[in-house]
């Protein structure tokens, strides 16, 4: 009995002991180490980030010399309280999108802005300015006195350095060259004005490689533009030609940004209601808008993009 006693006696003793190394091994749980990063965003980064936007710098942390004061330290709670809030199901909609609403927020556990379906034609399209800055003084309300409407871009042209140049009023890419002769392979008028049909012909088929084209374009990117499209290039405080200039503040001279823009009737691809035998043309010497039999020749300015 005696002997039994004394082997239970030794095994108490060495599980203590097994068990106090193992409690050494661990470590303390409150170490008087910093962590081993040198670079490091603090909480009141993070913070500050949620609650304004504002960008943090990561810095090497330091021992504090003393305790967070009011105002200098927010705990995980308050970061919390400043993180979004999970949105609606669809996130940001059109109507957000179309208001220009910036948020952001988590939908189905994913950070980020969604920004729906749906056209700019669901809402109402602003009107840009003529460019009439003419006041005769005669009488209250003329253009060139209000000068209404969304103003332009400054620059309002971008040479894009490739054949193409961007409207950043509408979005719109025009080719750079106003009066190309030789849209596609085959292409033997040897002039640009054409008639109607040949005039979509020439904007449909015109790809890279072709008058001036280095933009790796298609066939079918390209199109004849609309009769608005092609009002949208007017300059109503210019003429011969009334085509603004890249900045947008005065006449278009060549090169700057189009080469080749001519003061004469420019095909749009929009038919005329009154007869459909005739499509609407626009003159860029003064802006004119006017209905044309599709048998007739007038110029051709081929653009791409647009809703």
């Amino acid at each position: 009995m005696r002997k039994k006693y004394m082997l239970i006696g030794v095994g108490i003793v060495v599980g203590v002991l097994l068990s106090s190394v193992v409690f050494v091994l661990a470590g303390s749980v409150d170490s008087p180490g910093l962590p081993s990063a040198t670079l490091s965003y603090t909480l009141q980064d993070i913070y500050n980030r949620l609650n304004a936007g504002t960008a943090g710098t990561p810095s090497t942390l330091t021992e504090p010399a003393a305790g967070p004061g009011t105002g200098t330290m927010y705990t995980l709670n308050d970061i919390m309280g400043k993180a979004p809030a999970v949105d609606d199901a669809n996130g940001a909609g059109v109507a957000d999108v179309a208001s220009g609403k910036t948020f952001w927020g988590l939908t189905s556990g994913a950070w980020g802005t969604q920004t729906g379906t749906g056209t700019i034609a669901t809402y109402a399209a602003a009107v840009p300015k003529t460019g009439d800055a003419y006041n005769d003084g005669c009488c209250t309300g003329e253009d060139g006195e209000l000068q209404k409407g969304v103003a332009w871009p400054n620059p309002r042209f971008t040479d894009n350095s490739n054949g193409t140049v961007t409207d950043n009023l509408t979005g719109l890419i025009w080719l750079k060259n106003a009066n190309c002769t030789v849209f596609f392979s085959g292409d033997g008028t040897g002039q640009n004005n054409r008639s109607w049909a040949n005039a979509l012909t020439a904007a449909n088929s015109l790809a890279n490689g072709y008058c001036g084209l280095t933009d790796s374009s298609t066939a079918g990117q390209w199109r004849l533009p609309n009769v608005r499209e092609m009002q949208s290039l007017v300059h109503y405080g210019v003429y011969n030609p009334a085509v603004p200039n890249r900045a947008g503040t005065g006449k278009w001279t060549s090169g700057d940004p189009f080469t080749g823009v001519q003061s004469s009737f420019y095909w749009s691809s929009t038919t005329y209601a009154g007869s459909t035998t005739y499509a609407w043309g626009v003159g860029l010497d003064d802006g004119l808008v006017g209905g044309g039999s599709k048998t007739i020749t007038l110029y051709v300015w081929p653009v791409r993009g647009g809703q």
